[in-house]
């Protein structure tokens, strides 16, 4: 048997290189080969941290018998769809459209042409061998309406753009499949024209649907499961931070961030020991979560809370966004300056076995009087709230004696530490370490921490140096090495959108001229003849049709991240290129608002910031000047929705022009002109490069801003 995934830089390949299934690697060698055998291909998508991939592949791809199914009837390949997220796109849609649903393990039948014929996700270990043997008889015997039904579904695809917004990848695991049924029918989406951007009317309209729909008990929008609304909460709370007054949908926005922030801090979703967010609640209550905890998620979330404290000054808030900020740092940051994709939910053979208690592990570790203390305080009851009689940590109400419960949640950790970890994925994957270069260079300015800032400022150099090479990014890299595949629109868009928070955070000019860099080439790669944008590039692999989804999933969609970049960009430069192609990107979000506003969080966040301006924030004055930091502070404290943050050294008077930290002369639009004001520091509010006069006190720069 050849040994094909040994060379590859994915984990989740890793993991199955010595499964006895035959797998190949996605490429044409693998389609050629199953052309030669005249066999369809067995396509198995995936992701390290996934439980129920671990589960099939345990009870199927392990197993020799299943493996001798596979190996004689059909061509096997594997996928990590972090790595691929491409191929992931595409064959997911096809899966929801035949089925009604998907998730991971996902489970599809190719043509050697690449077209599905059969999808499905987890299949037991029986019911799969049985698949296979069906759909390779199938294959034999009923050949021209398998190809042509084949056919049919991937015309429907690409004629129909890949059916519009999937809907993100939150779908659940499912096991089996409905059949082959015909795609025709549903409606179409692709990339969209461009359009003015989105009305006041319309975000308030989308707080109003989005009221109905939420959880004012529990938190969240609808039922089980419950996923972090990362995107949704980012749009309230900017809608809340616009009105500001007390007005219905700001007095409502703020509310469902409120209700879903403190009932997700709570709960067991929330590593009430170690930070960070798992993937999600299997529950309503958000108190047993699916274990897994992705960068992504905790990146965004980090974010959301770091914003929720500076709307609300809560302490709640920041201790969350701090430990989130903390785990990142501790638990998923790399040797090489990166960070690492996700912990899986699986430790010593079992899900969630690293984190849950009975309340005698707790006395075990802390005696029997801070045990019982534990066991209140955390809600671990004798009955349990997972499997076998353990619970789920969560934190109903904040300890009454502070000391104590530092104490022993510091105990506790240690005590953890000591159990069997689960495995990490070291994949380095770009779009998500520029949501964590985002939220670190944030927290780290407005919490005082920069360790925070220098530890976005390592993922930085990582991302422009192993996975930037002529002017393209790498979609992933690996212990220094980056990968073959190369990088979709939202990796693209999220390292161009980090690269310009860093830059506002430490006042380096390089990462504004990076990003600028990186925004051409989406421009020139990947926009649609429309104005709108596809997920890859025009020169990428061409597989059945290109994808070209805005709906949000768990993170920003790639076209909703490149509108809020490219904002951002002409805010600091003044380029309107840049921002019409930032409405133009928008154009989806009037509708996905208007049908199911959960995919459209990060499009109405900034369509926001267009409705604030944004504003253009210049500070200037020398860096280590404590008047300066506080202008700084206050720049981001005070910042309405999407403002942007340029830093310089002054150099004199307000006519001169300002220079960089390093004492060149700027080159950044935005502080060109801009210096000090009677020797002092000062802070310059714009918007369309149209300033107020300079402010040179803290509290004078947020009444600016709030005004």
């Amino acid at each position: 048997m050849a040994d094909r995934l040994r060379n590859a830089t994915s984990p989740y390949l890793l993991q199955h290189a010595d499964n006895p299934v035959d797998w190949w690697q996605w490429s044409d060698d693998a389609f050629a080969e199953a052309r030669r055998r005249d066999v369809p291909v067995l396509l198995s998508v995936g992701y390290s941290a996934c439980h129920w991939c671990h589960v099939m592949a345990h009870e199927s791809f392990e197993d020799e018998a299943t493996a001798g199914i596979v190996n004689d009837n059909v061509v096997p390949i594997k996928v990590d769809r972090e790595e691929r997220p491409d191929v992931d796109a595409v064959y997911m849609t096809a899966t929801q459209a035949m089925t009604g649903q998907g998730g991971w393990p996902m489970t599809v039948f190719l043509t050697p042409d690449r077209e599905p014929f059969y999808c499905g996700t987890y299949y037991p270990r029986e019911q799969f061998q049985r698949l296979v043997m069906a759909v390779a008889r199938a294959w034999r015997d009923d050949r021209e309406n398998v190809a042509g039904q084949a056919r049919k579904v991937a015309e429907v695809l690409a004629e129909n753009g890949g059916l519009g917004a999937a809907g993100g990848g939150a779908a659940g695991v499912g096991g089996g499949a409905a059949g082959a049924g015909s795609a025709a029918g549903l409606a179409g989406g692709g990339a969209g024209a461009p359009v003015a951007p989105v009305a006041a009317e319309r975000c308030d309209a989308a707080v109003t649907l989005l009221a109905r729909r939420y959880d004012s008990r529990l938190g969240g929008f609808g039922g089980a499961p419950k996923f972090p609304p990362s995107t949704v909460l980012e749009f309230l709370l900017r809608q809340s931070e616009r009105q500001q007054s007390q007005q219905p949908p700001a007095e409502q926005a703020l509310a469902m961030v409120a209700g879903t922030a403190e009932a997700m801090a709570r709960g067991g979703i929330y590593d009430q020991l170690g930070g960070g967010f798992a993937r999600y609640s299997v529950d309503a209550e958000w108190v047993v979560p699916h274990f897994e905890k992705m960068l992504y998620d905790n990146a965004q979330l980090a974010r959301v809370y770091a914003h929720w404290w500076r709307r609300s000054g809560g302490d709640l808030a920041r201790r969350v966004a701090e430990q989130t900020c903390d785990w990142m740092i501790a638990d998923l940051a790399t040797s090489d300056g990166g960070f690492a994709s996700a912990l899986d939910a699986d430790s010593d053979g079992e899900e969630g076995a690293f984190y849950v208690w009975t309340p005698a592990d707790l006395a075990e570790v802390l005696g029997p009087e801070d045990g019982a203390y534990a066991a209140e305080l955390f809600a671990v009851s004798p009955g349990g709230t997972f499997e076998h009689g353990r619970s789920v940590l969560q934190l109903p109400a904040d300890p009454a004696d502070p000391l104590r419960y530092e104490r022993v949640r510091s105990a506790l950790l240690a005590a953890r530490a000591a159990r069997v970890w689960p495995a990490r994925d070291d994949k380095v994957v770009a779009a998500w370490n520029g949501l964590a270069i985002t939220a670190l260079a944030e927290a780290g300015l407005l919490f005082g921490r920069p360790g925070y800032v220098d530890a976005a400022r390592a993922a930085a150099g990582l991302l422009t140096t192993v996975h930037l090479t002529g002017g393209r990014l790498a979609r992933t890299s690996m212990n220094g090495a980056a990968g073959q595949s190369g990088g979709v629109l939202e990796d693209y868009a999220n390292v161009a959108a980090g690269l310009l928070t860093l830059a506002g955070v430490t006042g380096e000019e390089q990462w504004v001229t990076i990003a600028g860099e990186l925004l051409e080439v989406t421009l020139e790669r990947f926009r649609d003849v429309g104005g709108g944008f596809y997920d890859t590039a025009d020169d990428s692999e061409q597989l059945i049709y290109r994808p070209a989804d805005p709906a949000d999933g768990p993170a920003p969609s790639g076209t909703f991240a490149v509108a809020g970049a490219l904002l951002s960009y002409s805010a600091l430069t003044g380029s309107a290129r840049h921002r019409e192609a930032a409405a133009a990107a928008l154009g989806a979000v009037a509708d996905l608002a208007g049908r199911y506003p959960q995919a459209a969080g990060w499009g109405l966040a900034v369509a926001e910031a267009f409705l604030a301006g944004p504003d253009e924030i210049a500070v200037v004055g020398p860096p280590q000047d404590e008047r300066t930091r506080a202008l700084h502070r206050a720049a981001l404290l005070g910042a309405p929705p999407g403002a942007v943050i340029a830093l310089g050294t002054g150099a004199g008077p307000a006519a001169a022009a300002a220079v960089v930290p390093g004492g060149q002369e700027s080159s950044i639009p935005l502080l060109s002109g801009r210096g000090l004001v009677g020797g002092q520091p000062a802070a310059y509010v714009c918007r369309g490069f149209t300033c107020r006069l300079p402010v040179t006190t803290a509290d004078d720069l947020l009444t600016a801003l709030r005004q």
